[in-house]
């Protein structure tokens, strides 16, 4: 079998190949059950990239669309965070000593910042900089509380379990005390059957009255994605952040954005919150951060930033993070990323993924809706667009098969597909990328019964 497209991808065996398929059938005689399921899917075996591409080990290439679900931003084998990477390496990897490239990380930032959100503190997972953030709330409000909203997402460790607003969490009670969650506001399956602006806001009146009547009304903090990511890329309406805000403050609390997607340019703003004028009390950074690299932090004012127990000697710090391996990571990173022009690329850039990806609403009766900011981008496969219920996964999957095939690896496989390509992802990648996904959608669409 040889077959290519006009562009980068390029496809030259079945899909797996037969090494991807020999060796992800001997990983699987040892690995533990539970890996991401675009890798359990796929079974492809990646051996190299370079920029928007990945090539696997049977010399396949693909355009891609998921960037390690928005880690690398800079794409692959970027020759600035090559050699940075190299040279740290080489002299020093670990430990928690003050590095060169740590101090300017940390200057780095706080010049970028979010409003006065200058003092950064770094870890090396998601899930451990949110419950950093939840220590930090409870250090300064001295209150033990936090609401969550249904479909966020902030990790899959125990403290935040509670948080995840889905069944994922089912059968791994007992959950933390103390974490309530309310709907957010996905206006397009608005939970209580309203329209905005109509609506007034009604969900955020729903989480006042909940708080008031559910909880001992000793909120530390309000925790919101300024984007669902996990949920699929779900933007809320204009005016929902600062309504939150306004809540926490109200209430005595901190509002703390979870940015560990939607930083760093993914939206084409350096932060989400920016695209409404918002600065939180704290935020969580990861996933692009690093660039690839175990790199997570949180952000906050030094009124806050300074309370104790979370001030205290060694009491924000983690073994990991911001090791001189990791803080050389992310410096190369996100001094690329304004050095190279990056956010302002995922603004044009994605403007234009939206443009073309919308067009697909009118082609396909199966698709819902197109949502996006920067290149972090949404659509919603149904099975009816009147009742917007969504569209099987035997479908979806094919979808996700059919887009591999041909070159395109992107989170296709649930009827929330997920488009996040890396930050330095060109114009006519992105055409050629649209493409596949487009010849795909026809491939499939005969075979869906609707």
């Amino acid at each position: 079998m040889e077959k290519t497209t006009n562009g980068r991808a390029f496809i030259k065996t079945e899909i797996p190949g037969p090494k991807s398929l020999h060796y992800f059938e001997d990983e699987q005689k040892y690995m533990a059950p539970g890996v991401q399921t675009i890798a359990t899917l796929s079974k492809i075996v990646m051996e190299k990239g370079d920029g928007a591409t990945l090539e696997d080990i049977d010399g396949n290439r693909y355009i891609d669309f998921f960037a390690g679900v928005g880690v690398a931003s800079l794409g692959y084998n970027h020759p600035t965070y090559v050699k940075l990477m190299q040279e740290q390496v080489a002299k020093v990897h670990v430990g928690s000593f003050t590095t060169r490239h740590r101090a300017e990380l940390t200057k780095l930032l706080s010049e970028i910042a979010l409003g006065d959100l200058r003092r950064p503190q770094y870890f090396s997972g998601g899930a451990e900089a949110v419950e950093a953030a939840l220590r930090l709330a409870k250090s300064y409000t001295k209150k033990t509380d936090f609401l969550g909203f249904w479909g966020g997402f902030h990790g899959k460790t125990m403290g935040v379990l509670g948080l995840l607003g889905d069944d994922f969490k089912h059968q791994l009670g007992p959950l933390p005390a103390g974490i309530y969650a309310t709907p957010f506001a996905n206006c397009r399956h608005c939970e209580f059957n309203r329209t905005h602006p109509d609506c007034q806001y009604a969900c955020v009146d729903f989480a006042r009255k909940k708080i008031r009547l559910e909880t001992t009304n000793n909120i530390a903090a309000i925790i919101v994605e300024p984007i669902q990511g996990t949920a699929g890329n779900v933007i809320p309406p204009p005016g929902y952040l600062q309504k939150l805000l306004d809540l926490a403050h109200e209430l005595g609390a901190l509002l703390i954005a979870d940015e560990m997607i939607t930083g760093f340019g993914r939206t084409g703003k350096m932060f989400a919150c920016e695209h409404e004028n918002v600065v939180p009390d704290i935020i969580t950074i990861g996933k692009g951060f690093g660039g690839g690299f175990p790199m997570t932090g949180l952000m906050s004012r030094d009124e806050i930033i300074f309370a104790k127990p979370f001030a205290n000697p060694s009491g924000s710090s983690s073994s990991y993070g911001g090791n001189p391996l990791a803080s050389a990571a992310a410096y190369a990173c996100v001094r690329t990323i304004i050095d190279e022009g990056l956010v302002e690329n995922s603004a044009k850039v994605g403007k234009f993924m939206l443009e073309r990806l919308s067009t697909f609403k009118e082609k396909f009766p199966f698709v819902g809706d197109v949502r996006g900011r920067g290149l972090m981008i949404g659509m919603e496969l149904v099975k009816h667009k009147g009742t917007k219920e969504k569209l099987d996964k035997q479908y979806t999957r094919k979808i996700f098969a059919e887009c591999l095939k041909r070159g395109l690896i992107v989170m296709g496989y649930n009827p929330d597909i997920r488009i996040n390509p890396p930050l330095v992802i060109t114009h006519d990648e992105a055409d050629e990328g649209i493409a596949i996904m487009e010849e795909a959608f026809s491939h499939v669409a005969d075979s869906i019964n609707l």
